[in-house]
């Protein structure tokens, strides 16, 4: 196959011209210690990494052909190189288009490649909305014409110097402790947060001139700075790819880092300004500029998981060059490896220790970017109309997640006669039918919950108000039979007010019976037979309060949980639990299930309820009646997960109110011998077959509908 760009007349392996502007810089020595170079493309102001293989072979390009650089190694050089290796060089140079091809097969070529990239209007659409830079300042005159002003800066004097302003702020502000957190706390509104988004647009301005001025201190050139924008996001940027040009790693590590100290040298001397300044402007700003640089340069900057200076430091201080792409090839050899068992050797050689480190920190990126990604799909999903954002999600969720993977199975689909050949294809093929499976044959043939073992019947006993114990015909754990009396209280108050009741309400009807006979009750009469309504009722409210204090049993029953120290003439707070009366003969398991769970199940169906106490029989139990609304409040408190339980609450108004819709499910106990106290444990119960696919489905469906408004 011919060349793209071979001269008319040569023979058909004659290698294209290199690209006249193109300039090769000595770089710092890689991992191995093998010397090192940086090819840069000064057009798009982009470098490229090379080994001394490639340079070698770059420095005998002109010898026109493979077989000669090849010659031409062997005999200037102790490498050992084939044409193969030529042919890679050639490869890489044709892909980041940094030959001269100038004629017709050339042009061809490059139109082909330029129709290959070419996106559809949707794909530029999608591709601008993920991200998009916006140049704003073209910033390398400027900047090295102010550079002498900025130098002092960068000595070691004002280093130290602000290190001891860091110190004496913080334990200023540790003295000052209460009124720096009063003050946090009175940035809390939509004024403080304006000005908090202003600071942080000077603080990061602030931290792109540190990266600008440090790579011009080192003789780069920086071209622009601006503001790139991730899904809608905005975040300042400093072009300084020439740093690549630098030998030294350290500088390099210089120049990522320099945005970070900036914000920590703002940090440093606003929290010594706000300690030292009195109330005002001046001290609201140096508490503004102190707080926000804190948060974000530890929140944000310091991430090595996205492209933010935290994964520039980490790959300068590796020496690993492009470490993303290079941790996440060898995380999928690795995986590869491990399901397949092909026996190829990793992207590149390094030491196993490295190796390892590199894959953990590949998944670690991978789960940090789901979860940040998936975050930032609902916050766009929030902030847009319901099908604008649905649409976005979709989009977000397919970028940055779904394609990768998509990609790693279409790149097993393509090397599927490789993969087989592996040790471990048949038992990854296994375990992929048992996900299948699993997925798909309908094996969940049961629900179940936290729930509460009680009584059917049960009678609570409460004070009415404060009273006194005059009588317990019943001792604890006694039984008692259906109207017979449970305990006699006193309470004189309630007596006192009883008899007051009594009084006013025969006054108020002696005056109502001789309204006839005095003129003055005469025209008082529909007064006086209001109030005496009034009197008769409360004189009833108080009648039924003193029959409490005279409880008898509804029903045939056991008495239990009396206070151990109750006895007669001990004195009871209004509303005291005194014990309860419960029928012994009658079980019943009170549970609470979702709406996919209740639509499974009927009445009639079994299950088994699990004690929580180890050591405690199973027992058996059948569906009595399913709720048909759901709970608003949690009756049960016990339940909830704050008290042990399973169901996730919020508290309000004192009331425990459910995360999601609830229905109650009532269970009868077929055997219900030897129960004497409710108990809390865990209910299964005989349900409609179905398949996780289906329960996924039919979730997904039901967030769709719910949360798009269909």
């Amino acid at each position: 196959m011919a060349i793209p760009g071979a001269r008319a007349g040569t023979r058909s392996d004659a290698l294209p011209p290199l690209r006249e502007e193109l300039s090769l810089h000595a770089s710092a020595p890689a991992a191995d210690g093998s010397p090192a170079w940086v090819l840069q493309d000064p057009v798009r102001n982009l470098f490229f990494r090379i080994d001394w293989l490639a340079f070698e072979i770059l420095a005998r390009w002109q010898a026109g052909t493979p077989g000669r650089i090849v010659e031409a190694l062997a005999r200037e050089t102790t490498l050992q190189a084939s044409e193969r290796d030529v042919r890679q060089v050639l490869d890489f140079l044709r892909a980041n288009e940094l030959l001269a091809l100038s004629d017709a097969g050339g042009s061809t070529w490059l139109l082909a490649k330029k129709a290959r990239s070419e996106q559809r209007w949707w794909q530029v659409l999608v591709h601008n909305y993920l991200f998009f830079r916006l140049p704003l300042f073209y910033p390398d005159r400027w900047l090295e014409r102010t550079l002498p002003w900025v130098a002092p800066f960068f000595g070691r004097g004002f280093f130290l110097l602000t290190a001891l302003a860091l110190l004496t702020g913080v334990i200023a502000v540790a003295r000052q402790w209460e009124p720096f957190v009063a003050t946090l706390v009175d940035t809390f509104s939509w004024q403080g947060l304006a000005n908090y988004a202003l600071t942080l647009v000077v603080v990061k301005f602030l931290h792109e001139l540190g990266h600008a001025f440090t790579a011009k201190r080192y003789g780069c050139r920086v071209p622009t700075m601006g503001v790139a924008f991730l899904v809608l996001f905005p975040m300042a940027y400093t072009d300084v790819n020439e740093t690549w040009k630098l030998r030294d790693h350290r500088q390099r590590l210089r120049v990522g880092s320099a945005g970070i100290l900036t914000e920590l040298m703002v940090a440093a001397w606003a929290t010594l300004a706000w300690a030292l300044l009195p109330d005002g402007a001046l001290r609201s700003a140096a508490f503004l500029l102190a707080t926000t640089t804190w948060v974000s340069t530890v929140a944000i900057n310091l991430s090595p998981f996205l492209r933010f200076d935290g994964y520039f430091i980490l790959m300068d201080w590796l020496q690993m060059p492009n470490l993303h792409p290079r941790a996440f090839a060898l995380a999928r050899w690795q995986l590869r490896e491990s399901l397949f068992g092909t026996g190829e050797p990793p992207p590149e050689q390094m030491s196993a220790g490295r190796r390892r480190g590199l894959i953990l920190f590949a998944y670690l990126v991978w789960v940090y970017r789901l979860v940040v990604f998936l975050g930032i799909a609902l916050l766009v999903y929030h902030m847009f109309a319901k099908v604008v954002g649905i649409v976005l999600f979709a989009v977000e969720i397919f970028w940055f997640l779904l394609r990768p993977m998509l990609r790693e199975l279409g790149l097993w689909r393509q090397r599927w006669h490789a993969l087989r050949r592996g040790r471990r294809w048949r038992r990854t093929c296994w375990m992929m039918a048992a996900l299948l499976l699993l997925g798909v044959v309908p094996w969940r043939v049961q629900v179940g919950g936290g729930a509460m073992l009680r009584p059917a019947q049960a009678f609570p006993l409460v004070a009415p108000a404060a009273a006194q114990v005059v009588a317990l015909p019943v001792p604890a754990g006694g039984t008692v039979e259906a109207g017979a009396p449970l305990m006699v209280l006193a309470s004189p108050e309630l007596a006192s007010q009883q008899s007051a009741a009594a009084a006013r309400a025969q006054a108020l009807g002696w005056q109502v019976a001789g309204a006839g006979f005095d003129p003055e009750w005469r025209n008082r009469q529909l007064v006086l037979q209001q109030e005496l309504a009034v009197a008769q009722a409360q004189q009833a409210g108080l009648a039924r309060e003193q029959a409490r204090l005279l409880p008898v049993a509804p029903f045939a029953g056991r008495l239990l949980d009396l206070p151990p120290d109750l006895a007669p003439g001990q004195w009871v707070a209004p509303k005291q639990r005194l014990g309860v009366l419960v029928d012994p003969s009658s079980w019943q398991v009170d549970t609470y299930l979702g709406e996919q769970e209740i639509e499974r199940i009927a009445a009639g169906a079994g299950g088994r309820f699990f004690p929580e106490t180890a050591g405690k029989p199973v027992r058996v139990v059948r569906v009595l009646r399913i709720d048909r609304d759901a709970t608003r409040i949690l009756p049960e408190p016990m339940l909830a997960a704050p008290h042990g339980g399973e169901i996730l609450v919020r508290e309000q108004n004192g009331q425990l109110i459910p995360d999601r819709a609830l229905y109650r499910v009532t269970l009868a106990v077929n055997d219900g011998g030897g129960l004497t106290h409710a108990e809390r444990g865990h209910v299964v119960i005989d349900a409609a077959p179905r398949t996780l696919f289906a329960e996924f489905l039919e979730n997904a469906a039901g967030v769709l509908i719910r949360e798009s408004g269909f």
